[in-house]
């Protein structure tokens, strides 16, 4: 109890040192140049003490629980030779975990928000559902599909700048084609995929991965599927627009 209770303690000063700067520089523009009444910095406070606390429990949790458990399961069916399982646990895992980030969640809804003032879709706030529902249904299945390919990838020993450059030139491609409306939230659904839920675990898989497989060292091939995962949302979403 006591060990956790450091470890937490830790995690708390790492969250406020982190959170710090973002309050001074809010703090600064509020008083000294929107010339806002230090009152009105309360709510702020309050909330960032809110912050620090949600932040603290979440990286502890991760550490504690989630990213051991994204090693070891790969490591696992890696060394029991369970290609199959070993796929459909790199699938699961990266759509689980996108269809509940909070940045997606957000960047979701405000999407669709935006597609029904713009006449895409019905202003409705059963159509608004749908269309956030379908965009985040659709990153989850290339978060998915990414991190198939990047075990594949460790498997294989397959190039991965060739991949990420081909990946590129293939978005690049597809954008010169996609509606207008769908560019920008396409790109920023590969940024928001790669946040505070996602990240951890995704990286814990490809080490977990790599350890387990004699030559693949976990520095040099544990790492890069975030960078699929930032890839093929973008690919999926460009698609998902000419689509509806």
């Amino acid at each position: 109890m006591r060990e956790a209770l450091i470890a937490i303690g830790r995690d708390a000063l790492g969250s406020l040192r982190d959170l710090l700067p973002i309050v001074i520089v809010i703090s600064v523009f509020q008083i000294f140049v929107i010339q806002q009444p230090a009152a009105d910095l309360l709510p702020l406070a309050y909330g960032a003490l809110l912050v620090v606390a949600g932040l603290t429990l979440f990286i502890y949790g991760l550490r504690m629980a989630l990213y051991p458990v994204g090693e070891t399961l790969a490591y696992s069916l890696a060394k029991k030779g369970s290609v199959f399982w070993l796929m459909i646990f790199a699938f699961l895992l990266g759509f689980g975990t996108t269809i509940m980030e909070p940045a997606l969640i957000a960047v979701a809804a405000e999407a669709a928000d935006v597609a029904a003032l713009e006449g895409v879709i019905e202003q409705s706030e059963n159509a608004k559902w749908r269309y956030a529902l379908g965009l985040r249904l659709t990153v989850g299945v290339a978060v998915g599909v990414a991190l198939v390919l990047g075990v594949t990838r460790i498997l294989l020993n397959w190039s991965l700048p060739g991949m990420i450059i081909g990946g590129y030139i293939v978005v690049v491609l597809i954008t010169t084609v996609a509606p207008r409306e769908i560019i920008g939230i396409a790109y920023d659904s590969g940024g928001v995929t790669t946040s505070t839920v996602t990240v951890p675990l995704v990286t814990a898989l490809g080490v977990g991965l790599a350890s387990s497989i004699r030559d693949r060292n976990p520095m040099l091939d544990g790492f890069g599927l975030i960078a699929f995962a930032s890839l093929l949302p973008i690919l999926f979403v460009l698609v998902f627009g000419m689509l509806v």
